[in-house]
Formats: structure tokens, sequence, C-alpha cells
């Protein structure tokens, strides 16, 4: 449970710092890069646990959390901008 609480924080700033970083006129607001920070770190936690790179009741570093949401923002104003 500590683990989840640790990756949503993450998240939060990883989502902050993926925006800062990702190129690109997003028009997604405060609340919505936050989500996807939070959804990148949990993706990054939960993939790196399928690969073996973390262990069971661990969350993924910070870097890994940025990477996560830079992908999950990528894939956001992918969609977006199709419909």
């Amino acid at each position: 449970m500590w683990s989840l609480i640790v990756a949503i924080v993450i998240g939060f700033i990883a989502g902050l710092i993926a925006r800062a970083i990702h190129p690109g006129d997003d028009k997604a607001g405060f609340i919505v890069t936050t989500l996807l920070g939070i959804v990148g770190s949990l993706l990054a936690t939960y993939g790196g646990r399928l690969l073996g790179l973390y262990p069971e009741g661990s969350s993924a570093g910070f870097i890994a959390s940025v990477i996560g949401a830079i992908v999950v923002l990528f894939i956001y104003n992918l969609v977006v901008k199709k419909t």
C-alpha cells in the first residue's frame, strides 16, 4: 500500500516535469497533467515489476516515473489531436 502512495506522489511531480520536458502546445490543464503523471508513474512501477526490474512492494524510481509520464503524455496528445 505504501508503494502505491509513493508512486502517486512521485507521479504528481513527474507529471509536472514531463509537461516541461515534452515539446509542443499542450491544451491539458494542471489537473490533467498531474493525473497523466500519476498514470505514468504507476505504469513505470507495475511495468518494472512485470519485467523484473523492481521487487514486489517497491515503486519505480523518479527517472523511470518521468519517462513513464512522458510516454503517457505523448500518447494523450496523439489521441487528443485525432479527435
